[in-house]
């Protein structure tokens, strides 16, 4: 029997439904679970959700109920659980992430010298690096990413290969994935694009619009990766995800054009991560956008391109406004996201250091959006505002 509650009246053992009110307004990807986590009682009671659906059915019970009409029929997943390390602040975690991200860009690097020269590959080597990654953004995953972003002509494909890597893993965790699956995850994002590797330098970083001939042969890509990795022995996660990365959920993508229900979960996972980066990401062809505007620009295409379910799991992952956002506040402070809040995905932490309405730079300070009367008005990109305000961002420590 399924019956509505206040969240107060939530315990340990019941069998959520359901939560009432809009999938933004809460931190949980599914919309029906087995509530035997105290975190998530916890994030439960703290996200600003008033109500909630449970099944008498499925799991406990409690006395006082408000019955009314049937909500959407349950979604139930049955991944396992990985355990994570405790989270630390990002100044801490930014010089062991700085590390592994050295570290990371001559593996991958490495990896596609030998793809050119047709040479085995270091798989050692790259399990190593995407099981440090998946440590690194344990502890706090904007560390690891924000050494991501930064990119340019000529390491373009390491930092995207390890952007994809974080962020696979990051949605995997997300999830509630185990750690096999996550490693894999993680795996995949890593090699995703290396059929890329060995294009001529003059097509993969041509400036402007690429000739319908010179398309059809980036297009070949996934199945080049799928060949070299086939060879390798990887495993179907890592081979799915490379051949299936681009394909939409309407039918529309390449190379096969598969429909939503023949697409893997991980294949969906996979193109919304490859899309997310490359539309944050500087490129030989365009400036990459801010991450709240590409969340913006991706819920514009979630019902044609993307898994709806697993989209929200990923703006959950990352946030409505990501690490690295630059807002303007009711307040006419204007500041960057530095983190998420519990609750809600609307309201996150944001460090501020200019005000407008003095014109000129102020003490920085961290506020919660979620705690305080202030919102954020606008979302902005990082050389207009810097126009817009005459400061270099990068001198303040912001960008």
């Amino acid at each position: 029997m399924k019956k509505k509650i206040n969240v107060s009246d939530a315990r340990l053992g019941m069998y959520i439904d359901s939560l009432c009110g809009h999938w933004i307004d809460h931190p949980f990807w599914r919309k029906s679970f087995m509530l035997d986590q105290q975190k998530d009682l916890d994030d439960l009671q703290v996200c600003g959700t008033k109500e909630l659906w449970i099944d008498t059915d499925l799991g406990a019970d409690v006395e006082c109920t408000i019955a009314t009409d049937q909500p959407p029929a349950p979604e139930v997943a049955n991944q396992k659980k990985v355990e994570l390390e405790p989270p630390v602040i990002l100044s801490d975690e930014i010089k062991r992430a700085r590390k592994i991200h050295t570290q990371g860009q001559l593996d991958v690097t490495d990896m596609f010298k030998r793809v050119c020269n047709n040479d085995e590959l270091r798989l050692d080597r790259a399990l190593i690096l995407v099981d440090e990654i998946r440590k690194s953004t344990a502890r706090n995953q904007n560390a690891f990413l924000s050494l991501t972003r930064p990119k340019n002509d000529q390491d373009y494909l390491c930092m995207h290969s390890l952007a994809t890597c974080a962020l696979m893993i990051m949605l995997g965790r997300k999830m509630k994935m185990d750690f096999e699956t996550i490693i894999s995850l993680g795996l995949a994002g890593l090699l995703h694009d290396i059929g890329n590797v060995g294009f001529p330098d003059d097509l993969i970083n041509k400036p402007g619009k690429l000739t319908q001939e010179e398309y059809d042969i980036v297009k070949t890509h996934p199945v080049r990766g799928w060949e070299i990795l086939n060879a390798h022995h990887l495993d179907n996660i890592v081979l799915d995800v490379c051949l299936h990365h681009h394909e939409r959920m309407d039918g529309t993508g390449y190379p096969e054009s598969l429909p939503l229900d023949s697409l893997s979960l991980f294949a969906r996972m996979a193109a919304i991560c490859d899309t997310y980066d490359s539309l944050i990401s500087d490129s030989y062809y365009r400036r990459g956008i801010s991450p709240a505007n590409a969340i913006r620009q991706m819920t514009k295409w979630q019902e044609g391109q993307f898994d709806m379910t697993v989209f929200q799991a990923f703006v959950r992952t990352v946030g409505f406004y990501p690490f690295g956002t630059l807002v303007k506040l009711k307040s006419g402070r204007v500041g960057v996201v530095e983190e998420q809040s519990k609750k809600s995905l609307a309201s996150p932490i944001v460090r501020v250091f200019f005000s407008t309405r003095v014109d000129e730079p102020i003490f920085q300070e961290w506020v919660d959006l979620s705690k305080v009367q202030d919102a954020i008005v606008s979302v902005e990109e990082a050389d207009e505002l810097e126009e817009e305000l005459r400061i270099d961002l990068r001198i303040m420590s912001v960008i």
